[in-house]
């Protein structure tokens, strides 16, 4: 069989890593270095490979993380109040398989949405589904797609994530389309899948901005009593960035 026929029908069938490293290696005269079951496992790991890179890749596409954020840049100053053996702990996502949230709470600048995108970015690696969200942009969203029909479409969307992270709760009022898709939200995802809600206000005042009694109480009650609880300290960093810069 021609050899470039054995490359161009590896590329039809969007095996391209593995036919891209076939050619090279007819180019250099390698192939016979192997044994056939050594040059087919090689293709085979370089193609899964790729394939894994591609996935990761599409799962932080998808993700929507306002920036870069690696969980080896975080910073431990005793004035963040972040305990590190608990937050690596975390960082081991063992939450995730576990189905339980985590709540971040801090003014303004501590860092809360870094240390949340650092989690989310590690859960792609670890090929978890993630979404991450302003709270305020999302509920508008939702709130036009009951108009145009497609509310539980996009419903789905979320559910199938195993991570959501909500950023800047509660800075803007919830109104009754608001508190009846947060309800939705968080009653899907409960006991399925898990949520990281960031927030400058304290979670003893989210019951009175959710409005409501009946609703915050069933929203309280599915995200507190199983979230791991993180108070952030200090100056805002970004203040620290600026006197560098």
């Amino acid at each position: 069989m021609n050899k470039n026929q054995t490359v161009e029908k590896l590329k039809q069938m969007r095996l391209s890593a593995m036919a891209d490293l076939h050619y090279q290696h007819i180019k250099e005269n390698r192939i016979t270095d192997l044994t056939a079951d050594e040059y087919l496992a090689l293709l085979a790991d370089h193609q899964w490979e790729d394939y894994k890179n591609r996935k990761i890749q599409r799962l932080l596409k998808q993700a929507t993380f306002r920036g870069q954020a690696d969980l080896a840049e975080v910073d431990y100053g005793q004035q963040r109040n972040l305990d590190k053996n608990m937050f690596l702990r975390l960082g081991c996502l063992d939450f995730i398989k576990r189905k339980e949230n985590i709540i971040m709470t801090g003014a303004s600048g501590v860092g809360k949405s870094y240390l949340a995108q650092a989690l989310g970015h590690q859960a792609c690696m670890m090929e978890y589904r993630t979404i991450y969200a302003n709270t305020a942009r999302l509920l508008k969203r939702l709130k036009l797609s009951k108009a145009d029909g497609t509310y539980l479409k996009e419903l789905a969307k979320l559910l199938k994530a195993d991570l959501l992270i909500l950023d800047d709760f509660g800075l803007q009022g919830f109104d009754n389309h608001a508190r009846e898709s947060l309800m939705d939200i968080i009653d899907d995802r409960y006991n399925r899948s898990s949520t990281i809600i960031l927030s400058q206000i304290p979670v003893s005042a989210w019951y009175d901005i959710i409005g409501e009694g009946t609703i915050a109480d069933a929203i309280l009650d599915r995200i507190v009593n199983s979230s791991h609880r993180i108070d952030l300290k200090g100056e805002s960093l970004r203040k620290g960035a600026l006197k560098n810069e």
